[in-house]
């Protein structure tokens, strides 16, 4: 045994020699030559004479010309398939020709009177020739798979559908020996297959698979293999495996297989990006094309999650030129990489800030761009209460210069991007984004530029989102830090959400709130424990969870509406477009310039509480500044912390603004 293993070894930088192949092919030839006389002449050995030793070489000749000429015996035996075997027959009929036309010409113009071979030989020799080739490739192969599969450790399995997506991943794994794996059974709920048998494998019932079932055959994962299945089901389908004990898996969609067919690494862990959604929505690509056909984009916040992703969506388009604008030089650099990379052309990036009203001027200048994507904000909550000064200059002043200079330059379309947090906002980072939106909603009545804002939820796997915070504490060994048990959030994926950007921006005609149906909250404390199952560990045995109390200004749930919104209807169903008071645009805009006059660096205090004057729903939650929401009369200087900060705001450079 230990000798045909060292011969069928499966190093994959050495295969069997190609000249080993041909030698084989021939001794086979020759063996089956015999065989057909043997079976002519029924077992009776007088027909070997003098004919017959003239007939080995000649046989052998023709077959080497025709193998040659073929090439059948180049194909790696171990990976023999279908093809093979069709290029090992044409061979083989090549081989049948020239052996029955010579032998019908010597017999017509008589030559080599004394060689003689029946023609009923010839036609048998053909047949042996096909089944004997055939199967020593099919024998070498199975033979080459049992002897790897020796020495390797076995995982037993369960398939999760045995429909035509499940087979092709049951043949997958059984065919590819680097799996491991050997396949106990499927498990379908269709009544008309269940209890029968696919190649051996038996069809259980999703009820018949319990924890004692599990445990008396050693089953350690479970592949989902369905093509079509909506989230809600596949959350059903991986809930119960989990409970199981079982790890999970999910075969990828048909759509991302090559050729028709995907190999084992495209089997990933299901992750909790699969799960937490709703049925996506469908948004019209077409609109989209004729919106970005042949114009200039200008994306602000580029380098980050939700900018970068805008990006590589524009980049599908027809568009004219592409500008990627952000202060984040490093993250810059890597979408520009990536783009190049792709083969994307006529893209420019600039490292700007758009509170810099002169360098946006110079590149709105030289660009002329026809739309402006503003997803440029600074969104970490507990970050901006602690810095209310670069919350306003950023979220507010860097969205009224972008805007302004949008309708001194003829800017077509200006779509914002805003957050959930700026609804009835708890913190100064929704705050700041509430103000940008009312802004930007204010100058709905200007005729040079249509002005656009989606409002969405968090989005999975950006960058400071839950999801990676919870998978680097899961490498670390936890705990997972929750801030309450209760708290919820809306979660959309990031490609979801720029389609949403793309389509408002292409569907709106100035002055609309767009908004969506989030599907159902999800509490992060379930998320956190969803997320330690499917690592394969165990919640509190392995890791823990740790309550860690609310960050400032965060609240327990989130909302999409404010108090007194409400929406209305789109041609989609799922997108619906907020119903707010319009701020007047004189009144704003002088407020506005007081709250830049004011916000310095060292005056949170006055900043955050002229914040709460202009955004009256604005109340403070787990932060320094709820002993401030008593003070939203307007007068900014009442209490003893902001008379003694006021006295330090002369003489401190201010903003400047039209």
């Amino acid at each position: 045994m230990k000798i045909l293993h060292y011969f069928f070894r499966a190093d994959s930088s050495k295969y069997a020699s190609q000249w080993l192949v041909l030698a084989i092919d021939l001794g086979l030839v020759l063996f089956n030559l015999l065989l057909a006389f043997l079976i002519r002449f029924q077992f009776d050995f007088s027909f070997i004479d003098a004919s017959f030793y003239l007939n080995v070489p000649f046989v052998l000749f023709l077959a080497t010309i025709s193998f040659l000429a073929v090439g059948s015996f180049k194909g790696v035996i171990r990976h023999t398939g279908f093809r093979d075997s069709i290029n090992v027959i044409f061979g083989l009929s090549v081989l049948l020709f020239l052996n029955f036309t010579i032998i019908f010409v010597f017999r017509w113009f008589e030559f080599f009177p004394h060689f003689k071979v029946p023609y009923s030989v010839i036609i048998v020799h053909f047949l042996l020739n096909v089944i004997g080739l055939i199967f020593s490739r099919i024998g070498y192969k199975t033979l080459y798979y049992h002897l790897k599969s020796i020495n390797t450790a076995k995982t037993n399995i369960l398939i999760y559908g045995a429909g035509e997506s499940g087979m092709t991943t049951y043949l997958m794994l059984e065919k590819n020996i680097e799996s491991a794996v050997n396949v106990v059974g499927f498990i379908d709920d269709n009544i008309g297959i269940t209890g029968k048998r696919i190649n051996r494998a038996r069809v259980y019932m999703p009820m018949e698979i319990d924890k004692q079932f599990i445990k008396s055959h050693y089953i350690k994962e479970a592949v989902v293999s369905i093509q079509v299945i909506d989230r809600t089901r596949l959350n059903e389908i991986t809930e119960n495996l989990l409970a199981l004990g079982l790890k999970v898996k999910i075969v990828p969609p048909a759509k991302q297989w090559v050729d028709g067919n995907f190999n084992l690494n495209q089997i990933k862990n299901v992750k909790i990006e699969d799960l937490l959604g709703r049925d996506p929505i469908v948004l019209s690509n077409d609109l989209v094309r004729k919106e970005i056909e042949n114009r200039t984009v200008l994306i602000t916040g580029a380098a980050g999650s939700i900018g970068s992703e805008i990006a590589r969506q524009v980049a599908n388009y027809n568009y004219k030129n592409l500008i990627l604008i952000d202060q984040a030089e490093s993250p810059l650099y890597e979408i520009q990489q990536e783009l190049i990379r792709k083969g994307v052309v006529n893209f420019f990036v600039a490292v700007a800030d758009i509170r810099d009203s002169l360098r946006i001027h110079q590149l709105f200048q030289e660009f002329k761009p026809d739309i402006v994507f503003h997803a440029a904000a600074y969104k970490h909550v507990p970050l901006m209460e602690d810095f209310p000064y670069e919350a306003v200059s950023t979220n507010v002043f860097g969205t009224y210069t972008l805007a302004n200079l949008a309708i001194n330059h003829k800017v077509k379309k200006f779509v914002m991007v805003s957050t959930d947090k700026a609804v009835n906002p708890t913190n100064v980072m929704g705050a700041t984004k509430r103000l940008a939106e009312m802004y930007v909603s204010s100058l709905k009545s200007n005729t040079a530029t249509k002005f656009i804002t989606t409002r969405f939820g968090n989005v999975l796997g950006s960058n400071g989102s839950v999801i990676p915070l919870f998978r680097k504490q899961i490498e670390e060994g936890g705990p997972l830090c929750v801030t309450h048990k209760e708290i919820t959030r809306y979660f959309m994926t990031i490609d979801e959400a720029c389609e949403l950007v793309l389509e408002a921006g292409a569907m709106g005609n100035g002055g609309e709130i767009y908004v969506f149906d989030m599907g159902k909250p999800i509490k992060i404390f379930d998320l956190a424990k969803k997320m330690i199952q499917l690592s394969g560990l165990r919640h509190p045995e392995d890791i823990d969870i740790q309550i860690t109390g609310l960050r400032p200004g965060e609240k327990i749930f989130e909302e999409l509406l404010g108090n007194g919104e409400n929406t209305r209807p789109t041609h989609n169903k799922k997108i619906m477009i907020a119903t707010v008071v319009e701020p007047n645009k004189e009144i704003l805009l002088n407020k506005l310039k007081e709250l830049f006059s004011i916000n310095l660096p060292e005056n949170g205090d006055i900043t955050v509480s002229k914040i709460k004057a202009l955004v009256p729903e604005f109340i403070s939650n787990n932060s320094i500044y709820e002993s401030l929401d008593h003070l939203k009369s307007g007068n900014i200087v009442s209490h003893p912390r902001l008379q003694d900060s006021s006295q330090q705001q002369l003489n401190r450079p201010k903003h400047t603004f039209n």
